[in-house]
């Protein structure tokens, strides 16, 4: 690629995530997808560092332990980053509160609809608030209710996920929806496809499991090398066995803890039909299933019957790299991308003359 190329592509890039550049107030529009136990404060920093914008995933963690994690992405950066928190946890408000204490400046709200005080909340701190919006009318709906940002996250991305594929939500919001950002994720591995989400009205894309092998990322060993040997079609989703008791499905590298789960579910599924267990309780228990089934595996490195959370994007995670290295491949691949596509039409225009 000539120097001249180069430079026309990288300010086509420019252009294409500037809103989300400006919204994130980070030199890329690439976000961290928030993974329990991995995306804590040495891989987030890295990635903000690195330019991204790191999100820490506050998961089951009770609101001391995030106020540590947050006090430990400040020692290691000074640059912007987030907190995901799941909109069901218990202590739903403390959670919110730490954040605005430490003046985070971005909360990712997931695991369904935001409560309108917990918007306005963050919102009278300051606070930029981002939703996951799986429709077009529920990113209007959020839009109304004042979220600053959106997420449209398809079934290709690791642990819980919805119903419908990354390119199809992507078709179905980005054309239609400008009132806020929009960052684009699920299945997302290579700067390509940035740059075509880009292309298409994406503000930036969020990545995650690309992240996982990163050298700063305190995934064990063996759950990185888990990481390295799968493939696409390795990554699968959990079965709900009772379609009266819907679960979330849940996306992961098949081994043992997946047979383990489809046999947990109707252990609980048992408990709660002869009245041991109420309903949300059997929920939480499926879902702390989960979250104990990943720390066995990402911290503790039992890949056998620890849950391997992957998206399908793990079958171009081939080798630990640095964050860094990972930011620049994908600036890189999406400069290339879009080098190749004005060449592209640059030939077909020569063409027609």
């Amino acid at each position: 690629m000539s120097p001249e190329a180069r430079s026309s592509a990288l300010q086509r890039l420019d252009a294409y995530w500037a809103r989300g550049r400006a919204f994130l107030g980070t030199r890329y529009a690439i976000m961290g997808g928030a993974m329990s136990w991995v995306s804590e404060r040495n891989l987030v920093a890295a990635i903000s560092n690195a330019g991204g914008f790191g999100v820490v995933a506050c998961g089951s963690l009770a609101p001391d332990q995030l106020a540590a994690e947050i006090d430990g992405v400040y020692e290691r950066c000074d640059k912007p980053f987030g907190v995901n928190i799941i909109v069901m946890h218990p202590e739903l408000d403390a959670l919110v509160a730490t954040c605005v204490e430490r003046r985070v400046g971005h909360v990712v709200l997931a695991g369904g609809i935001p409560p309108k005080r917990t918007v306005e909340t963050l919102k009278q701190a300051g606070t930029r608030v981002v939703a996951f919006a799986p429709t077009l009318p529920l990113a209007r709906r959020l839009a109304k209710q004042g979220i600053d940002a959106l997420i449209v996250e398809g079934m290709e991305a690791g642990g819980h996920i919805g119903p419908v594929s990354t390119n199809v939500l992507a078709q179905e919001v980005l054309p239609h929806f400008d009132q806020v950002p929009i960052f684009v994720g699920g299945g997302i591995g290579r700067g390509d496809a940035v740059a075509l989400y880009l292309a298409m009205g994406a503000a930036g894309c969020q990545l995650g499991t690309r992240f996982v092998c990163a050298t700063e990322s305190i995934a064990h060993p063996r759950f990185k090398q888990a990481m390295i040997r799968a493939n696409a079609r390795d990554a699968r989703l959990s079965v709900q066995i009772d379609p009266d008791f819907p679960v979330i499905p849940v996306r992961a590298v098949a081994n043992k803890a997946t047979e383990r789960f489809e046999a947990f579910q109707r252990e609980t599924i048992a408990r709660y039909r002869q009245g041991e267990l109420e309903l949300g309780a059997a929920r939480l228990a499926i879902e702390h299933f989960w979250a104990g089934a990943l720390r066995r595996a990402a911290i503790e490195g039992d890949v056998e019957s620890g849950s391997l959370m992957a998206g399908q994007s793990v079958g171009m995670v081939t080798s630990e790299q640095s964050t860094s290295e990972i930011i620049s491949e994908l600036v890189d691949q999406a400069v290339n991308a879009l080098a190749f596509s004005a060449e592209r039409g640059a030939a077909g225009v020569a063409d027609g003359n």
